[in-house]
């Protein structure tokens, strides 16, 4: 998971999951506590695809 997938490729990151914002890259504070979950439930669920996929190359999920 990385807030500036540009670095995660140049150093070698093979699976990148974007995330929302460099002070704050797994949750939104603008955001309620219900949007707020979502959005983290989503990430990680991304996360896990990336983690079960076979992958060749640099992918960004």
């Amino acid at each position: 998971m990385a807030t500036i997938t540009t670095i995660s490729e140049s150093v070698g990151a093979n699976r990148i999951v974007p995330t929302v914002a460099i002070p704050y890259p797994v949750g939104n504070p603008n955001l309620n506590t219900a949007d707020e979950y979502n959005l983290r439930k989503d990430m990680v669920g991304r996360a896990l695809k990336g983690l079960a996929t076979e992958i060749e190359e640099t992918t960004q999920f």
